[in-house]
């Protein structure tokens, strides 16, 4: 199983004073990296660019999963003190203690801080693609966490109660998101703009034999978007698209273990399509499985951004107790 072990980091490193903290700068997506030239670069360089400007998974066309920008050390000021994520490359011969720190909010909030020490280039190329998969989870989910934070403050709260009847827990929606259907087994809320949708969908279905596979997990997300989901044109209809094969893995994510399944979606009888990911658990009884599913429609636009602002929906799932 792949766990999501930075939260542990991310949350360890905390100023107390985080508060008092100006807000960070720079727009989502975007990671300052500060090293000297010469190893931006060479191979330290590329391997950071490798990692954290790599392509968006499942994405029709190419986007990075980070838009990155350099800045060497001398002219770490202030102004660049301030932006959202930051890679510190910290290459000195006098470090005696060398491997990669993660730190929260220390020169504004919310604020990401990756600082990788080391006595020479080499190392700093060692240290960061041995942690390169970490680090670029710690920055993904700072980019979640801001925009849950976001969510919860500019809360559609009236759109908890659909997904507590259907699956014992809340989502945290941000403003702009409705209610399109609610029935005994299926959630569906969206944010629906003249040229671009977010989409939220819950569905639950009873635990059969290895109810997470690709193969079982496809054929009961094209059984219920068939049966809830209609296109445009009579007889059409959401599925998944075959031209990509989804892919699953299992993840843990504040003590829940799910499957995140990705892959595309298109509408049969239709030309519509674009990503999407689900996160499938079992329900507190264990008898069902619930599936929480986030999918974009933006044909004009690039879809990263969008995809992770919906994607972050589901991240802000927790279980509710009624409260008496």
């Amino acid at each position: 199983m792949v766990l999501i072990g930075v939260l542990a980091l991310m949350t360890g490193c905390k100023n107390n004073s985080h508060s008092l903290l100006p807000n960070v700068s720079g727009k989502a997506g975007e990671v300052l990296v500060v090293i000297e030239r010469e190893d931006w670069e060479g191979s330290t360089g590329v391997a950071i660019r490798e990692t954290l400007a790599d392509d968006t998974p499942y994405l029709a066309l190419r986007e990075p999963l980070f838009n990155l920008s350099n800045v060497p050390p001398a002219s770490f000021n202030n102004m660049f003190k301030m932006h959202r994520n930051i890679v510190l490359v910290n290459v000195n011969p006098q470090n005696t203690s060398t491997g990669v720190v993660y730190k929260n909010n220390v020169w504004a909030r919310p604020q990401a801080v990756v600082q990788i020490n080391a006595a020479d280039s080499d190392e700093a190329c060692r240290l960061f693609k041995e942690k390169a998969s970490v680090i670029s989870e710690y920055f993904e989910q700072s980019e979640r966490d801001r925009i849950i934070e976001n969510s919860k403050r500019y809360e559609e709260k009236q759109l908890q109660e659909p997904l507590k009847d259907l699956t014992g827990g809340i989502l945290h929606f941000p403003t702009g998101y409705a209610l399109k259907k609610w029935t005994d087994s299926f959630v569906w809320i969206a944010d629906e703009k003249q040229y671009t949708m977010q989409t939220v969908m819950a569905y639950k279905f009873p635990v059969r034999k290895e109810p997470f596979t690709v193969a079982n997990l496809v054929a009961e997300r094209d059984s219920v978007m068939q049966a809830n989901v209609p296109g445009m044109f009579e007889g059409s209809y959401m599925t998944t698209s075959t031209a990509f094969e989804p892919v699953a893995k299992s993840l843990r994510y504040h003590g829940r273990d799910f499957v995140e399944l990705r892959g595309f979606w298109e509408v049969h009888g239709d030309f519509m399509g674009g990503p999407f990911v689900s996160h499938a658990f079992y329900s507190p009884d264990g008898k069902e499985i619930i599936v929480l599913e986030a999918f974009v429609f933006a044909p004009r636009y690039d879809k990263r951004q969008y995809l992770r602002q919906v994607e972050s929906v589901l991240y802000s799932f927790e279980w509710k107790k009624d409260e008496k």
